[in-house]
């Protein structure tokens, strides 16, 4: 097989193991099938932002060239935190964009890879947050009408929880099945103000996650296109949005957002 085109980070569908697709160009590569395969990819040195499709000459953020990283209203500050989202006053880079993004239910969640820590997602990103994160297990603890409060809850709760997952440890671990989910939940309750609390979320289904990652490397190294544009491996997992290979390098999918590629496999591959 032979895929040509941008890439961007892969689509996940939830099954025991997680299914990925890789977006190549229009055309969509199956990557469970690829495990236990010699991959090649080749990067010719060509980047498109994600947001307008110019060619850039470094990516921000994960695909933005710089212009689109100052405007564009997925790169905004209240993505990455969002208590700083304004747009239920009205104020937001697109509020178009802002009504389909931020003026929704929002789910702040608990979930565990190494550790357990607080998030917060969009309705419709359950569980691909999750799994992009690598997390092997995860539950919602409050629902919000938007972006905005959902931020509110989670800045309280990062007082007590962490918001950031290493990704070194995430990727050398099988999961911590000692935490308590529902009692974390109720923990966490009660570290909300009385305000807050009635956004406490009643569905206490726990979701688990499986990978196709058969076994955990014990040390991991990262691997970039921009210092090393032909990588040829045997793919050994998959787990997040990372590609994990025979010889314990990884690479980082959602990094390369926008990077154009030509990846090949032998037929065996296919």
């Amino acid at each position: 097989m032979n895929f040509e085109g941008n890439i961007f980070k892969m689509r996940t569908e939830l099954a025991t193991p997680v299914n990925y697709f890789l977006p190549v160009g229009e055309q969509e590569v199956e990557m469970n099938k690829l495990i236990g395969k010699e991959i090649k990819m080749h990067f010719s040195g060509q980047i498109n932002c994600i947001s307008c499709g110019k060619t850039t000459k470094t990516s921000f953020n994960q695909g933005f060239c710089y212009t689109c990283l100052q405007t564009a209203p997925e790169s905004s500050e209240s993505v990455v935190r969002p208590e700083l989202s304004k747009s239920h006053f009205g104020i937001a880079r697109d509020m178009e964009w802002a009504e389909k993004h931020d003026l929704i239910d929002h789910f702040v969640y608990l979930a565990v890879a190494t550790e357990l820590k607080v998030g917060v997602t969009r309705c419709h990103q359950i569980p691909t947050r999750w799994i992009d994160q690598g997390a092997s297990f995860a539950l919602k603890i409050a629902q919000t009408p938007n972006r905005h409060i959902a931020g509110i809850i989670e800045v309280f709760l990062k007082k007590h929880f962490t918001d950031r997952t290493n990704w070194q440890a995430m990727l050398k671990s099988s999961g911590n099945k000692n935490i308590d989910l529902l009692e974390e939940k109720k923990n966490a309750l009660q570290l909300l103000p009385v305000e807050l609390q009635k956004y406490y979320c009643k569905d206490d289904e726990i979701t688990a996650i499986d990978y196709p990652l058969p076994v955990p490397p014990q040390k991991v190294k990262s691997v970039s296109f921009d210092k090393t544009p032909d990588i040829v491996e045997t793919l050994k997992g998959i787990k997040g949005q990372y590609l994990i290979f025979e010889n314990n390098t990884v690479l980082n999918i959602r990094k390369h957002n926008g990077y154009y590629l030509n990846i090949s496999t032998s037929k065996a591959g296919v």
